[in-house]
């Protein structure tokens, strides 16, 4: 047998029998590495230990210490130790499929009776005694026909449905978890004790159709988790059981934000205190864009469906808009429209509206357009995830030589507004060319050099996402960490000299000759909803006290001082805070916590002695400590808290 080259991370080359295993490898290295190894990077791909290498490659041997490998392997051989498991505890159970997913996994089963609490608890129980037994994982590859009667035999029909779907070429790997045996690409750990026991929990269970198929079987979906330790693990439940006392939707019913009905699925029923919030947001906004150099503009919400087809969407996006047909008076035939899933077609419109020249650029066009996209109804959540929704919006229309400069300038732009909204750790990725593109590779080198030449010049690193771009250009994510540390993806800066093209956007340049703009799509917050959804819980309801709905509650601890209250209300309305009195004939302590419970940031409690003095006892949310101070006081230094920090 040939002997093959293996490169190491070092750069030094070592020569091996073809057929040699990454195992092989490991422990022809060392020992102790050998003992170590979970799996291998083969020119870029993870590798099983056992697999063969039959080529000169590229090669590093990962532990448990890498943390994106140990991390894939232990959750997906989990995936594999809960099916076991299940499968032992009821052997009638059909077991499906298992992916990895963030922060843990799923495993599909077709199961006669409902799972329940307790099940998942003897599942999790079964599971730790599989890890204790530290079974050998082993993998083979099997010929197409030999597997199929496998399944056949052992009453598996979904795998056997499986390995039809597989394309002729691919092997199919067959994996046993000690006598357990599953299908799977790998890779896996080499033994079940190579799991920790400790890191793992089974999370929840919920329905499923086969192949996402609604017409095919409901089957049941378990949900874990798991890390590469217990403490991981705790870290990560307690940011759940956090995420839940911050979950939006309980609290928009606590301070009567909105509220959501059947009869209009995906939408958002504003009530007075979440439209000051949103209002709030847009006028601050509105008032960013203007200082930025943008014009805004506003397009209809109905568009033919002839401006959709010359732009794409009618053949890329049509299942995800919603059609609307009209019967024009006298027209033989119904009117195609479409409510408008994006704004981009209609800002190049706007363009095209008379003869632009080349000192014309940048052009910066910003709406708040509201938009309508299909979204299934079990992919709908709360604010978050809606199917009619307002994009913060804008398309700056510039040349390439631009680029640069007006990317820089957005990152600056977009820093400002997060700082303002409190959010100060947020991270850039560029998103590169993919495999199928248009352009030449020339204009890409250019493109995407220009994004990180303007992420620099902004001051701030950027993470490279090769091959994720779009295929007309790449793009810049922004990626903001709220404050219980979960991601949110809410910014993107989108280079496109597609659309221009397609939908004959022109300008004339300095030699008097037509040329194409780029149109760079822009968002800083995306949807209004989405973000004041993650302001929300980031803030855990505490908003900051500018963008507060409700900012004090003037509240009387006798009837005696109602007109005292009503005083300061109207001295704290005519300095600009949003005030309001509260006069019922309930304790002050029942006033309290009512009032603290709907997130009001300021309650300012009244009594005879403060009538008396002048004064008021200001208490701040979250606060114990309260503090007696001169009306004329508070009410100057709420209005400094009540101005917007831009017009500071």
């Amino acid at each position: 047998m040939a002997d093959i080259s293996l490169t190491f991370p070092d750069g030094n080359a070592r020569s091996y029998p073809q057929g040699t295993t990454p195992a092989e490898v490991a422990a022809d290295i060392s020992k102790s590495l050998g003992k170590a190894a979970i799996s291998a990077n083969v020119d870029g791909a993870h590798w099983d230990l056992q697999w063969p290498l039959d080529r000169d490659c590229a090669i590093s041997i990962n532990t448990l210490k890498d943390d994106a490998a140990a991390l894939e392997l232990i959750r997906h051989d989990l995936a594999h130790i809960m099916a076991r498991a299940v499968q032992e505890l009821w052997p009638d159970v059909k077991v499906t499929i298992g992916p990895v997913i963030d922060n843990g996994w799923y495993y599909d089963f077709d199961r006669s009776e409902p799972f329940t609490p307790e099940d998942l608890g003897a599942i999790e129980k079964t599971m730790k005694d599989i890890i204790n037994r530290r079974d050998p994982i082993r993998t083979e590859v099997w010929e197409r026909t030999r597997a199929i009667q496998h399944y056949e035999q052992n009453g598996e029909p979904y795998k056997v449905e499986l390995i039809d779907a597989i394309p002729g070429d691919e092997p199919l790997r067959m994996y046993w978890h000690g006598d357990w045996q599953d299908l799977c690409r790998g890779p896996h750990l080499q033994h079940t004790g190579q799991v920790p026991a400790d890191a793992f929990k089974l999370m929840s269970v919920a329905g499923a159709y086969w192949r996402g198929d609604s017409s095919r079987q409901m089957l049941q979906r378990i949900y874990g988790v798991a890390f590469k330790s217990k403490e991981d693990l705790k870290k990560h439940l307690n940011m759940l059981e956090e995420a839940a006392k911050r979950d939006h939707r309980k609290l928009g019913r606590e301070m009567d934000l909105f509220h959501m009905q059947e009869e209009a699925p995906g939408q958002i029923f504003w009530h007075p205190n979440g439209w000051t919030i949103y209002t709030g947001l847009q006028d601050y906004m509105r008032r960013q864009q203007r200082r930025d150099g943008y014009v805004e503009v506003n397009t209809p919400q109905v568009v033919d469906r002839k401006l959709w087809e010359k732009s794409g969407h009618w053949d890329n996006y049509q299942e995800h808009m919603f059609i609307v047909e009209v019967d024009e008076e006298h027209a033989r035939e119904k009117a195609v429209n479409a409510l408008k899933p994006m704004n981009c077609p209609c800002h190049v419109q706007v363009f095209n509206q008379g003869l632009k020249s080349y000192r014309d650029l940048p052009l910066r066009m910003a709406e708040f357009g509201s938009c309508n996209r299909y979204e299934p109804s079990g992919a709908l959540h709360g604010i978050m995830r809606v199917r009619g929704f307002t994009q913060d919006d804008a398309h700056i229309f510039c040349t390439e030589e631009q680029i640069e400069e007006e990317t820089a300038k957005f990152i600056r732009f977009l820093a400002k507004i997060y700082a303002d909204l409190g959010f100060e750790d947020w991270t850039i990725k560029l998103s590169t060319r993919p495999e199928k593109r248009i352009g030449s590779d020339e204009s890409w080198d250019m493109v995407e050099a220009a994004l990180g030449a303007a992420c620099r010049k902004a001051g701030y690193d950027y993470e490279i996402q090769e091959g994720e771009g779009a295929f007309y250009g790449p793009k810049l994510e922004f990626t903001l960490t709220d404050a219980i540390g979960r991601q949110w993806q809410c910014g993107t800066l989108q280079v496109d000299p597609n659309l221009p093209e397609r939908l004959d956007a022109n300008y004339i340049g300095q030699d008097g000759a037509k040329h194409r703009p780029v149109m760079l799509h822009r968002a800083v917050l995306g949807s209004f909803e989405r973000f004041i959804g993650i302001l929300i819980e980031s803030h855990a309801g505490k908003l900051p006290f500018w963008i507060a709905p409700r900012q004090v509650v003037v509240a009387s601890i006798t009837s005696d001082a109602d007109d005292y209250v009503r005083e300061t209300v109207e001295l704290l309305i005519a300095a600009g805070v949003r005030a309001e009195a509260d006069t019922r004939n309930e304790k002050i302590n029942f006033k309290v916590r009512e009032h603290s419970l709907g997130k009001v940031p300021v309650i300012l409690a009244v009594g005879h002695r403060e009538v008396e003095e002048r004064t008021v006892t200001v208490r701040r949310l979250g606060e114990k400590q309260t503090q007696v101070s001169p009306r004329d006081e508070v009410v100057t230094l709420l209005r400094q808290d009540a101005t917007p920090p831009d017009l500071t």
